[in-house]
Protein backbone atom coordinates (compact mmCIF):
# COMPACT_ATOMS: atom_id res chain seq x y z
CA UNK A 1 0.00 0.00 0.00
CA UNK A 2 1.79 2.82 -1.37
CA UNK A 3 1.26 6.18 0.91
CA UNK A 4 0.38 9.65 -0.68
CA UNK A 5 -0.79 12.95 0.05
CA UNK A 6 -3.17 15.17 -1.42
CA UNK A 7 -2.43 18.75 -1.04
CA UNK A 8 -5.87 20.91 -1.09
CA UNK A 9 -9.25 19.52 0.15
CA UNK A 10 -11.33 21.45 -2.16
CA UNK A 11 -14.27 19.67 -4.61
CA UNK A 12 -11.41 17.94 -6.66
CA UNK A 13 -8.73 17.72 -4.09
CA UNK A 14 -10.95 15.59 -1.78
CA UNK A 15 -12.15 13.95 -4.59
CA UNK A 16 -8.49 12.56 -5.38
CA UNK A 17 -8.26 11.27 -1.74
CA UNK A 18 -11.54 9.63 -2.03
CA UNK A 19 -10.80 8.24 -5.60
CA UNK A 20 -7.51 6.75 -4.26
CA UNK A 21 -8.54 5.73 -0.95
CA UNK A 22 -10.69 3.56 -2.90
CA UNK A 23 -7.90 2.63 -5.30
CA UNK A 24 -5.83 0.82 -2.33
CA UNK A 25 -3.74 3.98 -1.27
CA UNK A 26 -3.36 5.25 1.54
CA UNK A 27 -4.05 8.89 1.59
CA UNK A 28 -3.20 12.10 4.00
CA UNK A 29 -5.26 15.23 2.68
CA UNK A 30 -3.82 18.37 3.65
CA UNK A 31 -5.49 21.45 4.02
CA UNK A 32 -5.36 25.26 5.76
CA UNK A 33 -9.23 25.02 7.39
CA UNK A 34 -9.28 22.40 10.31
CA UNK A 35 -13.06 23.19 10.62
CA UNK A 36 -13.49 22.35 7.05
CA UNK A 37 -11.37 19.21 7.33
CA UNK A 38 -13.52 18.26 10.16
CA UNK A 39 -16.41 18.41 8.15
CA UNK A 40 -15.97 16.97 5.17
CA UNK A 41 -17.48 13.69 4.93
CA UNK A 42 -14.25 10.65 3.89
CA UNK A 43 -13.87 7.23 4.31
CA UNK A 44 -12.75 6.86 7.87
CA UNK A 45 -9.10 5.61 6.26
CA UNK A 46 -8.02 9.08 4.90
CA UNK A 47 -5.99 10.81 7.58
CA UNK A 48 -6.90 14.35 7.53
CA UNK A 49 -3.92 16.80 8.52
CA UNK A 50 -4.16 20.57 8.90
CA UNK A 51 -1.06 22.33 6.86
CA UNK A 52 -0.92 26.29 6.11
CA UNK A 53 0.63 25.95 3.24
CA UNK A 54 0.87 29.52 2.29
CA UNK A 55 3.19 29.75 4.94
CA UNK A 56 5.46 26.87 3.30
CA UNK A 57 5.27 23.22 3.87
CA UNK A 58 7.13 21.15 6.42
CA UNK A 59 9.30 18.33 4.51
CA UNK A 60 8.99 16.73 7.52
CA UNK A 61 5.44 16.15 6.82
CA UNK A 62 6.08 14.12 3.36
CA UNK A 63 8.66 11.82 5.19
CA UNK A 64 7.73 8.04 3.97
CA UNK A 65 5.54 9.06 1.43
CA UNK A 66 5.49 7.97 -2.11
CA UNK A 67 4.16 10.97 -3.75
CA UNK A 68 2.19 14.45 -3.01
CA UNK A 69 -0.76 15.52 -5.17
CA UNK A 70 -1.12 18.92 -5.76
CA UNK A 71 -4.91 20.10 -5.75
CA UNK A 72 -4.10 23.76 -4.62
CA UNK A 73 -4.37 27.52 -6.40
CA UNK A 74 -1.74 27.51 -9.09
CA UNK A 75 0.36 30.47 -6.66
CA UNK A 76 1.19 27.14 -4.32
CA UNK A 77 2.33 25.68 -6.82
CA UNK A 78 6.12 26.04 -5.80
CA UNK A 79 5.77 25.74 -2.53
CA UNK A 80 4.73 21.94 -2.85
CA UNK A 81 6.89 21.45 -5.64
CA UNK A 82 10.11 22.45 -3.62
CA UNK A 83 9.04 20.06 -0.66
CA UNK A 84 8.94 17.70 -2.70
CA UNK A 85 12.23 18.09 -3.93
CA UNK A 86 13.73 18.29 -0.72
CA UNK A 87 11.83 15.16 0.52
CA UNK A 88 12.80 13.11 -2.35
CA UNK A 89 9.14 11.95 -3.25
CA UNK A 90 7.12 12.15 -6.82
CA UNK A 91 5.05 15.34 -7.38
CA UNK A 92 2.22 15.80 -9.26
CA UNK A 93 -0.68 18.56 -9.95
CA UNK A 94 -3.03 20.51 -11.67
CA UNK A 95 -1.79 23.31 -12.52
CA UNK A 96 -2.64 25.39 -15.66
CA UNK A 97 -0.75 28.54 -14.74
CA UNK A 98 2.58 28.32 -17.55
CA UNK A 99 4.97 30.20 -14.87
CA UNK A 100 4.35 27.47 -12.29
CA UNK A 101 5.07 24.77 -14.60
CA UNK A 102 8.77 26.67 -15.72
CA UNK A 103 9.35 26.69 -11.58
CA UNK A 104 7.92 23.08 -11.68
CA UNK A 105 10.84 22.65 -14.68
CA UNK A 106 13.48 23.94 -12.80
CA UNK A 107 13.08 22.00 -9.78
CA UNK A 108 12.66 18.67 -11.42
CA UNK A 109 16.49 19.32 -13.13
CA UNK A 110 18.63 16.10 -11.54
CA UNK A 111 15.65 15.04 -9.27
CA UNK A 112 15.92 11.33 -9.08
CA UNK A 113 11.98 11.31 -8.51
CA UNK A 114 9.38 12.65 -11.37
CA UNK A 115 7.77 16.12 -11.27
CA UNK A 116 4.83 15.80 -13.44
CA UNK A 117 2.78 18.71 -13.19
CA UNK A 118 -0.46 19.40 -15.66
CA UNK A 119 -2.07 16.13 -15.17
CA UNK A 120 -5.48 16.98 -15.03
CA UNK A 121 -8.12 17.55 -18.12
CA UNK A 122 -6.41 20.48 -20.07
CA UNK A 123 -3.51 20.22 -19.97
CA UNK A 124 -3.42 16.95 -19.24
CA UNK A 125 -5.65 14.13 -21.40
CA UNK A 126 -5.94 16.27 -23.94
CA UNK A 127 -1.79 16.75 -24.37
CA UNK A 128 -1.51 12.77 -24.21
CA UNK A 129 -4.71 12.57 -26.79
CA UNK A 130 -3.50 14.91 -28.83
CA UNK A 131 0.30 13.41 -29.26
CA UNK A 132 -1.13 10.09 -29.67
CA UNK A 133 -3.55 11.22 -33.07
CA UNK A 134 -0.27 13.02 -34.16
CA UNK A 135 1.29 10.00 -34.38
CA UNK A 136 -0.79 8.45 -36.73
CA UNK A 137 0.78 10.98 -39.70
CA UNK A 138 3.26 11.09 -41.78
CA UNK A 139 3.39 14.94 -41.73
CA UNK A 140 0.78 16.80 -38.74
CA UNK A 141 -0.50 20.21 -40.41
CA UNK A 142 -2.76 21.24 -37.51
CA UNK A 143 -3.31 20.41 -33.91
CA UNK A 144 -6.86 22.13 -32.60
CA UNK A 145 -7.51 21.52 -28.57
CA UNK A 146 -11.18 22.58 -27.71
CA UNK A 147 -12.68 21.69 -23.96
CA UNK A 148 -15.19 23.26 -21.89
CA UNK A 149 -17.05 21.92 -18.32
CA UNK A 150 -20.17 23.54 -18.16
CA UNK A 151 -22.91 23.11 -16.31
CA UNK A 152 -25.79 20.78 -18.10
CA UNK A 153 -28.77 23.14 -17.43
CA UNK A 154 -27.44 26.95 -17.71
CA UNK A 155 -29.69 29.39 -16.30
CA UNK A 156 -28.14 32.69 -16.48
CA UNK A 157 -26.83 35.17 -18.81
CA UNK A 158 -22.71 33.56 -18.52
CA UNK A 159 -24.61 30.30 -18.82
CA UNK A 160 -22.06 28.99 -16.47
CA UNK A 161 -22.05 27.41 -13.20
CA UNK A 162 -18.84 27.75 -10.72
CA UNK A 163 -17.53 23.79 -10.95
CA UNK A 164 -14.22 24.13 -10.07
CA UNK A 165 -11.40 27.14 -9.04
CA UNK A 166 -12.95 30.38 -9.72
CA UNK A 167 -9.04 31.63 -9.14
CA UNK A 168 -8.06 29.39 -11.88
CA UNK A 169 -10.77 30.05 -14.19
CA UNK A 170 -10.00 34.13 -14.13
CA UNK A 171 -6.27 33.29 -14.71
CA UNK A 172 -7.08 31.66 -18.02
CA UNK A 173 -9.15 34.46 -18.95
CA UNK A 174 -6.57 37.14 -18.61
CA UNK A 175 -2.90 35.59 -19.16
CA UNK A 176 -1.73 35.51 -22.71
CA UNK A 177 -2.41 32.42 -24.17
CA UNK A 178 0.74 30.46 -25.99
CA UNK A 179 -0.06 28.95 -29.70
CA UNK A 180 1.69 28.15 -32.65
CA UNK A 181 1.02 30.17 -35.37
CA UNK A 182 2.49 29.78 -39.44
CA UNK A 183 5.02 27.36 -37.87
CA UNK A 184 6.23 29.77 -34.61
CA UNK A 185 5.41 29.99 -31.19
CA UNK A 186 3.89 32.94 -30.22
CA UNK A 187 1.59 34.41 -27.28
CA UNK A 188 -2.44 35.60 -28.49
CA UNK A 189 -4.52 37.50 -26.02
CA UNK A 190 -7.14 35.66 -23.88
CA UNK A 191 -10.51 35.55 -25.33
CA UNK A 192 -9.68 36.50 -28.57
CA UNK A 193 -10.04 33.49 -31.70
CA UNK A 194 -13.73 33.29 -31.64
CA UNK A 195 -15.16 30.46 -33.42
CA UNK A 196 -18.51 28.60 -33.29
CA UNK A 197 -18.94 24.78 -32.84
CA UNK A 198 -21.38 22.10 -32.52
CA UNK A 199 -21.00 19.01 -30.53
CA UNK A 200 -24.10 16.30 -30.32
CA UNK A 201 -26.81 18.92 -31.74
CA UNK A 202 -25.64 21.79 -29.27
CA UNK A 203 -24.02 24.99 -30.02
CA UNK A 204 -20.78 26.17 -28.48
CA UNK A 205 -18.48 29.53 -28.55
CA UNK A 206 -14.62 29.04 -27.71
CA UNK A 207 -12.52 31.31 -27.53
CA UNK A 208 -8.56 31.61 -26.48
CA UNK A 209 -7.93 30.87 -23.02
CA UNK A 210 -4.16 30.31 -21.50
CA UNK A 211 -2.51 27.49 -20.34
CA UNK A 212 -4.59 24.62 -21.69
CA UNK A 213 -1.73 23.72 -24.29
CA UNK A 214 0.92 22.38 -21.19
CA UNK A 215 4.22 21.71 -23.27
CA UNK A 216 2.89 21.02 -26.63
CA UNK A 217 4.06 24.34 -27.96
CA UNK A 218 7.62 23.28 -27.33
CA UNK A 219 7.12 19.72 -28.52
CA UNK A 220 5.62 20.48 -31.51
CA UNK A 221 7.30 23.99 -32.75
CA UNK A 222 8.22 23.68 -36.11
CA UNK A 223 6.60 20.69 -36.82
CA UNK A 224 3.33 22.22 -37.34
CA UNK A 225 1.73 25.06 -38.72
CA UNK A 226 -1.10 25.68 -36.76
CA UNK A 227 -1.33 24.46 -33.00
CA UNK A 228 -3.98 26.59 -30.66
CA UNK A 229 -6.07 25.90 -27.24
CA UNK A 230 -9.84 27.48 -27.05
CA UNK A 231 -12.37 26.88 -24.08
CA UNK A 232 -15.85 26.08 -24.99
CA UNK A 233 -18.92 27.59 -23.57
CA UNK A 234 -22.17 28.46 -24.22
CA UNK A 235 -22.78 31.39 -26.54
CA UNK A 236 -22.60 35.06 -25.23
CA UNK A 237 -20.16 34.23 -22.47
CA UNK A 238 -16.84 35.42 -24.34
CA UNK A 239 -18.49 39.16 -25.21
CA UNK A 240 -20.19 39.18 -21.19
CA UNK A 241 -16.39 38.46 -20.35
CA UNK A 242 -14.92 40.82 -22.46
CA UNK A 243 -17.35 43.80 -20.90
CA UNK A 244 -15.69 42.59 -17.26
CA UNK A 245 -12.14 42.40 -17.63
CA UNK A 246 -11.82 44.80 -20.55
CA UNK A 247 -13.74 47.74 -20.66
CA UNK A 248 -14.48 47.71 -17.05
CA UNK A 249 -10.72 46.85 -16.65
CA UNK A 250 -11.54 43.94 -13.37
CA UNK A 251 -8.71 41.97 -15.36
CA UNK A 252 -6.57 44.98 -13.43
CA UNK A 253 -8.29 43.94 -9.91
CA UNK A 254 -8.99 39.92 -9.76
CA UNK A 255 -9.87 39.60 -6.72
CA UNK A 256 -12.80 41.60 -7.34
CA UNK A 257 -13.79 39.46 -10.01
CA UNK A 258 -13.03 36.73 -7.99
CA UNK A 259 -15.50 38.17 -5.28
CA UNK A 260 -18.26 38.76 -7.74
CA UNK A 261 -18.40 35.42 -9.21
CA UNK A 262 -17.95 33.70 -5.88
CA UNK A 263 -20.70 35.09 -4.44
CA UNK A 264 -23.10 35.74 -7.65
CA UNK A 265 -22.74 32.20 -9.27
CA UNK A 266 -24.10 29.33 -7.95
CA UNK A 267 -22.20 25.79 -8.26
CA UNK A 268 -23.41 22.89 -9.61
CA UNK A 269 -23.56 18.80 -9.25
CA UNK A 270 -25.15 18.40 -12.38
CA UNK A 271 -22.31 19.16 -15.24
CA UNK A 272 -20.39 18.26 -18.79
CA UNK A 273 -17.41 17.65 -19.95
CA UNK A 274 -16.98 17.86 -23.36
CA UNK A 275 -13.79 18.20 -25.46
CA UNK A 276 -12.35 17.58 -29.07
CA UNK A 277 -9.05 17.11 -30.16
CA UNK A 278 -8.74 17.27 -34.05
CA UNK A 279 -5.73 16.55 -35.74
CA UNK A 280 -4.76 17.28 -39.50
CA UNK A 281 -2.13 16.22 -41.91
CA UNK A 282 -0.51 13.94 -44.41
CA UNK A 283 -1.25 10.15 -44.60
CA UNK A 284 -0.33 8.34 -47.38
CA UNK A 285 0.44 10.88 -49.70
CA UNK A 286 -3.41 12.54 -48.68
CA UNK A 287 -4.52 15.03 -46.66
CA UNK A 288 -6.41 13.15 -43.46
CA UNK A 289 -7.99 14.36 -40.40
CA UNK A 290 -8.87 12.33 -36.89
CA UNK A 291 -10.76 13.67 -33.87
CA UNK A 292 -11.25 11.88 -30.38
CA UNK A 293 -14.60 13.79 -28.75
CA UNK A 294 -16.13 13.29 -25.38
CA UNK A 295 -19.10 14.20 -23.84
CA UNK A 296 -19.17 12.93 -20.28
CA UNK A 297 -21.46 13.50 -17.80
CA UNK A 298 -21.59 13.17 -13.87
CA UNK A 299 -22.39 10.00 -12.86
CA UNK A 300 -21.44 7.09 -9.66
CA UNK A 301 -17.89 6.39 -9.88
CA UNK A 302 -15.67 4.46 -7.31
CA UNK A 303 -18.22 4.57 -4.28
CA UNK A 304 -19.98 8.35 -4.96
CA UNK A 305 -21.41 10.35 -7.27
CA UNK A 306 -18.96 12.97 -8.91
CA UNK A 307 -19.25 15.70 -11.24
CA UNK A 308 -18.16 15.36 -14.68
CA UNK A 309 -14.90 17.84 -13.96
CA UNK A 310 -13.93 15.68 -11.08
CA UNK A 311 -14.26 12.43 -13.01
CA UNK A 312 -12.28 14.24 -15.29
CA UNK A 313 -9.74 16.16 -13.39
CA UNK A 314 -9.63 14.10 -10.27
CA UNK A 315 -9.45 10.91 -12.73
CA UNK A 316 -6.87 12.02 -14.62
CA UNK A 317 -4.11 12.68 -12.09
CA UNK A 318 -4.80 9.55 -10.32
CA UNK A 319 -4.54 7.33 -13.65
CA UNK A 320 -1.11 9.22 -13.74
CA UNK A 321 -0.43 8.21 -10.25
CA UNK A 322 -1.22 4.88 -10.94
CA UNK A 323 0.89 5.15 -14.71
CA UNK A 324 3.86 6.41 -12.09
CA UNK A 325 3.70 3.55 -9.69
CA UNK A 326 3.57 0.92 -11.89
CA UNK A 327 6.50 1.94 -13.72
CA UNK A 328 4.79 2.48 -17.24
CA UNK A 329 5.82 6.74 -17.33
CA UNK A 330 9.35 7.60 -16.49
CA UNK A 331 10.15 7.73 -12.70
CA UNK A 332 12.07 10.43 -12.75
CA UNK A 333 13.08 14.23 -13.77
CA UNK A 334 10.15 16.44 -15.72
CA UNK A 335 7.80 14.37 -17.10
CA UNK A 336 5.35 15.86 -20.42
CA UNK A 337 2.06 14.62 -20.67
CA UNK A 338 3.15 13.36 -24.18
CA UNK A 339 5.44 10.97 -22.04
CA UNK A 340 2.07 9.00 -21.40
CA UNK A 341 0.57 6.50 -23.54
CA UNK A 342 -2.84 6.88 -24.27
CA UNK A 343 -3.68 2.92 -24.51
CA UNK A 344 -2.31 2.75 -21.26
CA UNK A 345 -3.72 5.88 -19.92
CA UNK A 346 -7.18 4.36 -21.48
CA UNK A 347 -7.34 1.05 -19.96
CA UNK A 348 -6.30 2.28 -16.81
CA UNK A 349 -9.12 2.09 -14.16
CA UNK A 350 -9.15 5.57 -13.60
CA UNK A 351 -8.52 6.59 -16.92
CA UNK A 352 -11.70 4.74 -17.97
CA UNK A 353 -13.48 7.60 -17.07
CA UNK A 354 -12.54 9.36 -20.60
CA UNK A 355 -13.80 6.01 -22.13
CA UNK A 356 -17.54 7.62 -21.52
CA UNK A 357 -18.69 8.88 -24.75
CA UNK A 358 -22.40 9.98 -25.60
Amino acid sequence: MKQVTVAGAGKIGSAIAELLHHGGYKVTLLDCHADYLKSLKLPEGIVRQTADIAHGLDPAVLAGQFAILSALPFHLTRTVAKAAAVTGVHYLDLTEDVASTKDVRALAEGASTAFIPQCGLAPGFVSIAAHDLAGHFDAVDTIRLRVGALPRFPSNALGYNLTWSTEGLINEYIEPCEAIVNRKRALVPALDGMETLGMDGVLYEAFNTSGGLGSLCETYEGRVRELNYRTMRYPGHRDIMKVLLSDLRLSERRHILQDIFTHAIPGTSQDLVVLSVIVTGMRHGRQHQETLARTIQARDFMGGYRTAIQLTTAGSICAVLDLLAEGKIPTSGFVRQEDIPLNAYLSNRYGQVYQQQN
